[in-house]
Order: structure tokens, then C-alpha cells, then sequence
């Protein structure tokens, strides 16, 4: 058979590679091996290279110029690429349906188009008969910078557009964000630091920055994103809707945030899915901030206008800011419950994610050096979701000279014992462990919802019945009486008598529980089911060696030397006895009751209508099967409740992972 002549070979190299690129970029559904993949775009390269005059726009060799650029050239923008106004309340939303329903009384038997607010770049590429020729920032609106090259970079922007789509002919505009996943986020962020360079505050200014690059071939080496949020073309009446555009995504070739978006009716169903997302945000591979609410008729919401820099038939319904400046008053250290020492912020309070905040870790005093962070400085907080607030940057440009410089304590400030750095390890340590502030955490700990779960036991009633001298470890909270507790000032006959009710209820916990609550350090939830799992008993895990406990899924060597190393301690085997005298006898694992789950890796999205995700992941280990708070290549189910979350999706089908409902999980859970 004879070999397809050039011109058809690149052709089908071309559509090829494009499609597997399409397939592993934006479906995230691989269907070649990377392997493979290299060696089809080695093919078109070398015969690019003979005959260049073949060489296609759509070629995945034209993603990346050979040379840096000298500067970014200003480009006007055909149509204004406007913003959006900003709503925070129910009142705010209403407030706003209220003034354009006076604009024009169609909208009060309209539908509404609502979306994700992604937190990236906004950029419009725009294709000239199905072949993208720019790419440009929004700018101020009327003149952006071409940043073509860089965009090319991203896997997911298709270089032209299926040449069968009727939007391949003529000029088609998409806008969207450029934005990068948390995860990639995470990882770049880890080698920069690692490399000593500057360390960016978020994946947006990431994303921002990398844009600003003269040399493309720094995109290409971050893996970017461009999700799509508008199409334009000259002929208006060939898209009647939001929801139409969304839909066409996909058609085009782009990443389709269409299973994330939703059609409503009302102010109500606006709300409700406004909630809907409160929390399930954080599920998704990127940041946002709210939801964009527009009118779905293309045709009304440009009857609507525009005011200043806004249209009026659009608006950025926003959650509580996860970010806020405020001035950082005083450093202290915290001592945890294995001794390490944090330093910890103390603000001028401030208003973030729906919360007042007054406090914010640090993490350690090497990060406070290269953050180079001081006292009175103004700083950017950051908080999201459930996550303990954080000092992400100074800002230097409002120093006045004031400021001064954190200098770590050589001592423990609760004990006065020196505090230790292990080698390899940037975190001090008190090394005494009978200082109050590491008993102090370590009851709390014992108590809390993820290891005991005592009730009416929080962080202020532990510490009362320390003052109190009335305990001194976990083993002694099974000693109280009624009796004696009811004479503090926090407890009444009636709580008193619960308390003691509550404890001594937990006198035959879960092993796994139980030996979760000893606070053995690296030791978490998780990784205390393997070892019950595994040795069934604690005499058993106790005498276990550091070789066989290295076998354990999760168990590495840093884990095992410090299980070794508790059950050395004889401090530690005093407590035990302890809890041995004082009546406490956990329940060890029996396979026949607790291990039909066992080898399923179960992932949960959506809320649960029958119980919590922590007592939905306590009833899956408790039957021997791992539970995980994303979806990941061993996943063998993902429960989902209500409303899948996207990326979860996406990852348990590239992954093929089982997808049950909430009634075939209570059944494997009975």
C-alpha cells in the first residue's frame, strides 16, 4: 500500500492529535496513551519541517512561538467587553429584578440564566472563519492587550473551530475566563518556593501573571484553562439565549460549564440555587465567588442597557468575601496537643466569609520570615469554607515604619521548657508532655466529634475541670461524679449529670476511635481504621514492629516511627493502664459485623438527607471501607446526593467509578 501523500498526512496528523487533545484537555477521558500521543506529534513535526508550506493554523505544533515578544500590543475590543454589578443580599437581588421589570415589564415572565463566577482572567478569543486570529484582555473595556501567543498555549482553546459549525464561518468572539485548578495552583506555587522565587497569593494572580509573560513558552509550562461564558457574532438573532450559548460550548470544542449553569424562574429559585452552591463551591477544580444571574433572552437583556460600566440585565451575586485586609496587631504562640509551637495572628477584626475574624495562623516562623510579615503590618486573610484563616501577604506599600519584625520564643510560653526543632522539620516544639496547653488539646481531641464524640465536653468545660484540678488526662474524665462537678461555676446539677452520663457512655468506643483519640501523631482518622483493620486488637498494635507496620496502606516509615515510639513512651502506657482501670475497654474489630465494605473507597457529593457526611463516613469505616473527600483513581463509589458536583463527575467517569443514590448506600451501609 503506498504511504498518503504530505498534504494528507498532516491533514490527518492534524485532526488527529487535535481530537486526542480535545479528549484529554477538556473531557478529561483519555483515549491514547501519552506515549502515542508523543509519537504522532514527532511524525507531524518532521514533516512540518519538509514542507512548511503545508503547515495548518490548527496545527497543535502553532501553539507555542519560537520567540519572545517585546512587549503586548493594545487592541480595541469591537463590542465593550463591560463587567458586572455586584449583589450580596436577598434584598440587593430583588432591589435589582425590581428596577429592570420598570425598564421593561417582559422580565417579570422571563427566565434566568445562572453560572458559575469563576475567579480568573477575563479574555476574548476570536475566531475569523473558524481559525483563531486574537486573543485580548478585557483591559478597561475598550482596549485590552493581545496576549494571542500565550493563549494558544492552552490545551483547551481549540486553534479553529470544527470546520462543519455553522460559527465557523465569518467572525465568532468567545469570552470567558482564563483560570488555573487548585490543584495545578498548589503545585506550581510548591516548585516556585522550592526554586526560592516569589510564591503567588492565588490561582488567579497565577493565572494573571502567566498571561503577562513575553515568552509563551512559560504558559505552556502551566497548565491553564479558558472556560467560556459568552459567544458573540454579527448576526445577533443566530443566538436567542444564554442557555443556547451554553450549550454550543461543547459543539465548539471548549470546556462546557453547562452542567453548572441552570435555567430559573424566579427571585425564589435564584436563592435556592444560590444556597445550593454555598457549599458545594469549594467541590470545583477552580475558585469562584458567587454566581452570574442573567436574563436568558439575549434580545431583552440588550433592550436593558447598560449603566456605566454594567449591564443592566446582569448581575455577580456574590457569597461572603473570603479575603479582607486588616492590620495584624500581635503574634503569640499556640501549643498544640503534640507540641508544636504556632504562631498565631492577632487582627483588628474583620468581616470574611460570613464570619468575624480575629485570629489567623501562620503556620510557622519560616513562613513568617519569607512572607516577611510584621507586626502592624496590613495583611490580605484568607478563609474558605471550613479552613482555619490565614495570613497570605503584608502589604509592604502601606508601611510606615512602626512595624516590627516577629522573633520567636527559645521557651514554651505555657511550661517554660525549651522549645526543640527535630531535624528536617520547620515547625519548635515543646518537648514536655505534661505542659497544660498540650493536655488542654489533647482532652479536647480525645472528646471531639472525630475521635469520642462526648457530648457538652467542649475546649471551656475541659478547661474548667483543669483549673479545677479535677483531671489531668483523658483517662481521667471517666473518674468524675456528678457530685463534684455540679460546684463549678459552668455546670448546673442537670448538665453535670449529662456530662457524666455522656462519658461514661463512651467506655467501649470504636478501637479505631479510640486509638484516633490517643493523639499519636502522623496517626489520623483514616489511617487508624488500617491498623484495626489490620491487628484487630491493641495489644496487638502495640507490640507490632516498624517493619510490619510499614506494610499497612498509608503507613510509611515516619508514620511508624512515631507509632513505635508512642507505645515506647512510658508515660503513654501509664495512660493506657489508666483507661484499662477506669473501666474503658474498646471495641475491637470483628470482621463478620464490621467488614462488608472492605476494599471500597467510597467519595460522598451533595448532602445527605438521612444523616451528616461525618456519620455517613463513620458508618463506612466502621465496615472496614475508606472514605474519601474526593474522587480519585481508586475510587471504587461516589454517593451521589441531590445535585452531582462537576469535578466530581468528571473524575468518576474518567476514573470509572460506580455512582450509587442515597438509598443504595443506606443499603450497603445497614
Amino acid at each position: 500500500m503506498n504511504s498518503p501523500q504530505p498534504r494528507q498526512r498532516i491533514k490527518q496528523l492534524v485532526e488527529l492529535l487535535n481530537t486526542y487533545s480535545y479528549e484529554y484537555h477538556v473531557l478529561d477521558k483519555p483515549t491514547v496513551d501519552d506515549a502515542i500521543y508523543d509519537a504522532l506529534h514527532a511524525e507531524l513535526e518532521n514533516l512540518e519541517s519538509t514542507y512548511p508550506e503545508l503547515i495548518e493554523p490548527s496545527s497543535p505544533t502553532q501553539r507555542i512561538v519560537s520567540s519572545p515578544l517585546s512587549g503586548f500590543q493594545k487592541v480595541e475590543h469591537k463590542h465593550r467587553m463591560l463587567g458586572l454589578s455586584d449583589i450580596f443580599s436577598t434584598q440587593e437581588l430583588e432591589d435589582w429584578l425590581s428596577r429592570i421589570t420598570k425598564i421593561d415589564s417582559k422580565v417579570a415572565t422571563t427566565h434566568f440564566w445562572a453560572s458559575i463566577k469563576m475567579d480568573g482572567l477575563a479574555c476574548a478569543i476570536i475566531y475569523q472563519n473558524g481559525v483563531l486570529k486574537t486573543a485580548i484582555t478585557r483591559g478597561d473595556g475598550f482596549v485590552g492587550e493581545d496576549i494571542t501567543n500565550n493563549v494558544k498555549t492552552i490545551k483547551s482553546v481549540p486553534l479553529a473551530l470544527p470546520h462543519n459549525h455553522p460559527f465557523s464561518d465569518g467572525r465568532t468572539e468567545l469570552r470567558g475566563e482564563i483560570v488555573m485548578y487548585k490543584t495545578d495552583f498548589a503545585h506550581i506555587n510548591k516548585q516556585l518556593q522550592d526554586a526560592g522565587e516569589k510564591v503567588y497569593a492565588n490561582p488567579r494572580n497565577l493565572a494573571a501573571g502567566t498571561m503577562r509573560q513575553l515568552d509563551a513558552k512559560v504558559a505552556a509550562s502551566r497548565k491553564l484553562h479558558f472556560i467560556p461564558y459568552d459567544i458573540l457574532r454579527d448576526d445577533p438573532e443566530q443566538i436567542s439565549t444564554y442557555q443556547f450559548v451554553y450549550n454550543t460550548f461543547a459543539e465548539l470544542g471548549f470546556i462546557s460549564s453547562s452542567r453548572t449553569a441552570k435555567l430559573l424562574n424566579s427571585a425564589d429559585d435564584i436563592l435556592a440555587y444560590y444556597e445550593s452552591w454555598k457549599d458545594k463551591r469549594h467541590e470545583l477544580p477552580y475558585n469562584t465567588d458567587g454566581l452570574v444571574i442573567k436574563v436568558n433572552d439575549r434580545q431583552l437583556y440588550a433592550t436593558l442597557g447598560v449603566v456605566g460600566k454594567n449591564p443592566r440585565g446582569a448581575v455577580a451575586l456574590k457569597y461572603p468575601a473570603e479575603t479582607a485586609t486588616t492590620i495584624l496587631r500581635d503574634i503569640f504562640i499556640s501549643i498544640g496537643r503534640t507540641g508544636a509551637a504556632t504562631p498565631v495572628a492577632v487582627l483588628e477584626p474583620v468581616v470574611v466569609a460570613g464570619s468575624t475574624v480575629q485570629m489567623a495562623t501562620m503556620h510557622n516562623d519560616s513562613e513568617i520570615q519569607r512572607k516577611d510579615v510584621r507586626i502592624g503590618d496590613t495583611v490580605v486573610i484568607q478563609k474558605a469554607g471550613d479552613i482555619i484563616p490565614e495570613v497570605v501577604q503584608p502589604i509592604k506599600e502601606l508601611r510606615n515604619g512602626t512595624e516590627t519584625e516577629f522573633v520567636m520564643p527559645v521557651h514554651c510560653p505555657e511550661c517554660n521548657t525549651k522549645l526543640t526543632r527535630p531535624t528536617n522539620e520547620v515547625v519548635w516544639r515543646c518537648i514536655n508532655v505534661n505542659c497544660p496547653a498540650r493536655t488542654w488539646r489533647h482532652i479536647q481531641h480525645y472528646a471531639s466529634k472525630a475521635a469520642l464524640d462526648i457530648e457538652g465536653l467542649g475546649e471551656k468545660n475541659v478547661q474548667a475541670l483543669l483549673d479545677a484540678h479535677l483531671i489531668s488526662d483523658a483517662a481521667d474524665l471517666y473518674t468524675l461524679q456528678k457530685q463534684t462537678i455540679s460546684t463549678l461555676d459552668r455546670f448546673a446539677d442537670l448538665s453535670a449529670s449529662n456530662l457524666v452520663e455522656a462519658i461514661a457512655k463512651k467506655k467501649n468506643p470504636p478501637l479505631a476511635k479510640f486509638i484516633f483519640g490517643l493523639g499519636i501523631r502522623h496517626v489520623g482518622a483514616q489511617t487508624a481504621i488500617e491498623l484495626v483493620n489490620h491487628y484487630k486488637t491493641l495489644e496487638a498494635l502495640s507490640a507490632a514492629s516498624l517493619d510490619e507496620l510499614q506494610t499497612i496502606d498509608g503507613v510509611g516509615e515516619v508514620v511508624a516511627e512515631s507509632i513505635i515510639s508512642w507505645f515506647s513512651d512510658q508515660e503513654n502506657r501509664k495512660l493506657l493502664r489508666k483507661f484499662a482501670y477506669n473501666g474503658v475497654v474498646p471495641q475491637s474489630v470483628t470482621t463478620t459485623t464490621q467488614g462488608s465494605l472492605q476494599g471500597m473507597y467510597i467519595a460522598i457529593t451533595g448532602s445527605l438527607s438521612s444523616m451528616s457526611r461525618e456519620a455517613a463516613a463513620d458508618k463506612i469505616r466502621q465496615r472496614g471501607g475508606t472514605f474519601q473527600s474526593s474522587v480519585g483513581k481508586n475510587t471504587t463509589h461516589l454517593v451521589a446526593a441531590g445535585t452531582i458536583g462537576s469535578s466530581k463527575l468528571a473524575k468518576a467517569e474518567k476514573f470509572g467509578t460506580k455512582i450509587i443514590d442515597e438509598q443504595a448506600f443506606l443499603q450497603m451501609v445497614q
